[in-house]
């Protein structure tokens, strides 16, 4: 099956303004996010999402491909939705939207998301990292609990599973699951997704994968032994993410 990764980088973010041209280890992040896709080989074309010119000539300018998508789209989801339905990419079956905050995106998950639809027959995929219960009182932390199936059951940003007794907490913690922001997607399933209105989940929990489950739409989620390093959001972020840049070059 034939896959299409798609980086939606919107320009105009709020909380890190400019973020996809901000620099990481010396070059703008939404093209070390495009390096990273690039270096796992996990899809036939890689083309990045924006809403803005300035974006897409620094990604060309890189050797990527980008396409300039509308200005009124809620969501990276509905970015990717419109790549996905140009005639450009009409013959690629599975699409995965890679956040264009993550230039650390573990292979594995990928992978693994990828493997859901793929392999699994799930119409969605995505993926979820183990963790401890130090993240059940994060509310950044997306928690995920899925079925013996692999299939999700719910995501959260509540501590899930709750844990009632004591005793059962080494149950709780086998459990503990963070999910990781991305999607695979059978191409109908992606626009069926984005055709749903927002459910009344989705609008409590400010998490988008619950539109999809509320209507239904099975979504695969692949458990691998750590969530990725994490999105870039913040100044914070954007500092913490330098550092591990330079960790990472120093120690190759």
């Amino acid at each position: 099956m034939k896959t299409l990764a798609v980086i939606p980088a919107r320009l105009g973010a709020t909380r890190l303004p400019r973020k996809p041209l901000r620099l990481l280890g010396g070059a703008p992040l939404v093209v070390r996010v495009l390096e990273r896709v690039h270096s796992l080989g996990l899809a036939d074309r890689v083309v990045v999402a924006t809403e803005t010119e300035e974006v897409a000539a620094v990604v060309r300018a890189a050797g990527g491909d980008a396409m300039i998508t509308s200005e009124a789209h809620p969501s990276g989801t509905d970015r990717v939705a419109e790549v996905a339905a140009h005639p450009d990419y009409a013959d690629y079956e599975i699409v995965v939207n890679v956040q264009g905050d993550e230039p650390f995106m573990r292979g594995d998950a990928m992978a693994g998301a990828i493997a859901m639809v793929r392999d699994h027959g799930f119409p969605l995929g995505t993926a979820a990292g183990r963790r401890g219960p130090a993240i059940l009182d994060d509310p950044n932390c997306v928690k995920v609990v899925r079925e013996a199936s692999g299939r999700a059951m719910y995501f959260s940003r509540a501590g899930i599973p709750f844990l009632r007794d004591a005793a059962d907490a080494a149950l709780r913690d086998d459990l503990l699951l963070q999910h990781m922001g991305i999607y695979a997607c059978r191409r109908d399933a992606l626009q069926r997704w984005v055709s749903l209105p927002p459910h009344p989940l989705e609008l409590i929990e400010k998490l988008e994968p619950l539109r999809a489950l509320a209507d239904g739409l099975a979504m695969g989620v692949a458990v691998v032994d750590a969530p990725s390093w994490g999105e870039v959001n913040t100044e914070d972020d954007l500092i913490r993410a330098n550092s591990h840049w330079a960790a990472l070059a120093a120690g190759s």
